[in-house]
């Protein structure tokens, strides 16, 4: 018997394997080209005990390798249900997303903004539905990061306005000049919905809104 027939009966043996589903029969289709190499094998050249060792060796990697990803994918099957449960808590709760819209409730309203590097002055700028703009509030000095701030709901004149929602623009500068500043609203979140991508919230007059654009939960 030739060596180059046992060669071939192995290579014929792995082809007629690698079309069968990958998992739940690893151990099957390596038992099975391995049976297929000890009896064609030549008796004047048999295997090698340490190769047919470290073939075994090899399937037992594989095996392993096969129950981590199914207990990884258990993991992250139960992650994915307990996430909306875990959402449904952020109810009731404040919420600071990328946006410009900021309401006024019983003469009170809240903002925030995403200031890259520390300023030295921060203005927020309050226009009504028209455009027109009603209040400018100077923050003054401000740290990088993220932060809230508080509007009384009355214009430059002091007069109290309705309640409802307006817009804002924020300009910041630093000692170098324009300091990056993002606009961002503050919402309360009134529901959460299911996505395909995990769960978005319900944020009334700022939208709904994916839970990653969340930028800080107040």
């Amino acid at each position: 018997m030739a060596i180059a027939s046992v060669t071939d009966t192995a290579s014929t043996a792995a082809a007629a394997t690698a079309a069968a589903p990958a998992k739940g029969t690893t151990e099957d289709r390596f038992l099975t080209l391995l049976v297929t190499q000890m009896r064609n094998q030549d008796p004047l050249n048999p295997l090698d005990n340490a190769q047919v060792t470290s073939q075994l060796a090899q399937l037992s990697t594989v095996s392993g390798i096969d129950k981590l990803n199914d207990t990884l994918g258990t993991v992250l099957s139960s992650i994915a249900m307990l996430q909306p449960v875990q959402a449904a808590g952020l109810v009731g709760k404040d919420v600071a997303v990328e946006g410009n819209v900021i309401s006024v409730a019983g003469g009170k309203a809240r903002g925030a903004y995403s200031l890259e590097t520390a300023a030295t002055a921060v203005t927020v700028t309050v226009k009504d539905a028209a455009g027109n703009v009603v209040r400018t509030l100077d923050l003054g000095a401000r740290k990088a990061g993220i932060a809230t701030f508080d509007w009384d709901g009355k214009d430059d004149a002091g007069k109290a306005l309705a309640d409802g929602d307006y817009t804002f623009s924020i300009a910041a500068a630093g000692a170098s000049g324009a300091a990056s500043v993002t606009a961002l609203a503050v919402a309360t979140v009134q529901g959460v919905i299911p996505a395909s991508d995990g769960f978005a919230l319900n944020l009334g007059a700022a939208g709904i809104v994916p839970f990653t654009s969340v930028a800080q939960i107040l």
